[in-house]
């Protein structure tokens, strides 16, 4: 049963598409979500691997035919959430190419003697409780469970009353020595999200390093009041600040070499049509290869968003919501896979992944898939077919090596 991962993929190309914002929306233990674990478990069922459900919500798959103890061994996997009309293929494609991975190790008559896991991480987008890689980040001790269990969704949900409905302890989820023990190596497969390998003319890339980046959430607070009769003389309207605030995020960052700052997200309070806002939320995305650099970019943006904001007659709060470091991936294994795939360059990345997050706790490292339209994030993010499983015969050589099983 050896499948190809284009295949794979239109298993579940109508699994949560948004008519409304084109592409996917797929949150964390959504029907769409679940409906993509359940497609996971299930292919891993008829490949024999043993599939268990952590208790901070990944799912881990494992192939260890010699009975050996489940510590060391190579993994590989990513997600299946997704952003807010997200691009078909941002985790999913490494998901299916990890299983295409082990039929095409299967079909070489590799019978491995260390255990090789396949790892589905949930959250990974941070698009449902608002931190990116939450899965990875509670196994690693990344985020205190408290803080984690906290966390709401857009409706109210508490992160610790989700987990619960789908079958976990919110009392137990945090960092796991046991579970981590179990790797030796993390190896993630992504497609691209970025121009990188267009422009090298390559179908695939070993990764180097990702860009330190944070989000951070801005709140203005002015006087809400009736839109008919104040007059405009007489508003302290953030909304207005609001809206400057954020040009300023452009500005600040263009004036910064290799800065990148977004606003992607901003919720007015109460969000009337006849109302003059009270409050609104601004959440602020900043990245940079230098995280001096980062913290310098956001404390700018802040004290202009200071002073926008006294202009209208307002204030301004910001709180920090997540901040990863610049991840380097393990030099060794980096060496390691330029000598499998002599033909990938390197490349870094500015988009954050699991991996970067497990980097400080096991060797880790990235292949990225050619994405030849550059756009990630949306429904243009796309994969050619012969690139998709080109990007699985690196996988299944790369992991081929790990396993210590020669070519």
């Amino acid at each position: 049963m050896a499948e190809t991962v284009p295949g794979l993929l239109r298993e579940i190309a109508t699994v949560g598409t948004d008519p409304t914002r084109g592409g996917y929306s797929r949150p964390v233990w959504s029907d769409a979500e679940l409906t993509l674990r359940e497609w996971f478990v299930d292919h891993a069922g008829r490949r024999g691997l043993d599939v268990e459900t952590d208790r901070n919500g990944i799912i881990w798959a494992w192939w260890n035919p010699t009975g050996a103890p489940l510590v060391d061994g190579v993994v590989t996997g990513s997600h299946l959430d997704s952003v807010p009309g997200g691009g078909a293929f941002d985790g999913p494609l490494g998901v299916a190419s990890a299983l295409a991975a082990v039929d095409r190790l299967r079909a070489r008559g590799v019978r491995p003697s260390r255990p090789l896991g396949l790892a589905v991480f949930p959250e990974e987008e941070g698009s449902r409780f608002g931190i990116a890689c939450l899965g990875s980040r509670l196994l690693a001790g990344s985020i205190a469970p408290e803080r984690a269990a906290a966390l709401t969704d857009p409706d109210g949900v508490s992160f610790a009353e989700a987990a619960a409905r789908h079958g976990l302890d919110p009392h137990h989820i945090g960092p796991d020595r046991q579970v981590l023990d179990r790797i030796g190596v993390f190896l993630e497969l992504h497609v691209e999200q970025g121009r990188g390998l267009i422009d090298l003319g390559r179908p695939v890339a070993i990764g180097t390093s990702i860009l330190g980046h944070g989000r951070w959430r801005l709140t203005v607070t002015g006087e809400g009041n009736h839109a008919g009769t104040t007059l405009m003389t007489d508003r302290h309207d953030p909304m207005v600040a609001a809206g400057a605030i954020i040009t300023a995020v452009r500005d600040v960052a263009a004036a910064v070499p290799d800065a990148r700052a977004t606003v992607g997200r901003v919720a007015p309070v109460p969000g009337g049509t006849n109302v003059i806002a009270s409050t609104v939320h601004i959440w602020l995305d900043v990245r940079h290869p230098s995280d001096a650099v980062t913290a310098d970019v956001v404390r700018t943006i802040h004290e202009r968003a200071q002073d926008i904001a006294a202009a209208e007659g307002c204030a301004v709060d910001l709180v920090e919501e997540s901040l990863s470091p610049t991840a380097h991936f393990d030099a060794a294994l980096r060496d390691r896979l330029s000598g499998v795939l002599p033909d990938a360059p390197l490349l870094a990345t500015g988009a954050g992944h699991d991996a970067g997050v497990l980097s400080t706790h096991l060797p880790t490292g990235m292949l990225f898939v050619r994405n030849p339209t550059g756009v990630s994030h949306a429904p243009g993010e796309h994969v050619e077919d012969v690139d998709a499983d080109a990007g699985a015969d690196a996988l299944a050589d790369a992991l081929r090596d790990l396993l210590g099983d020669p070519a």
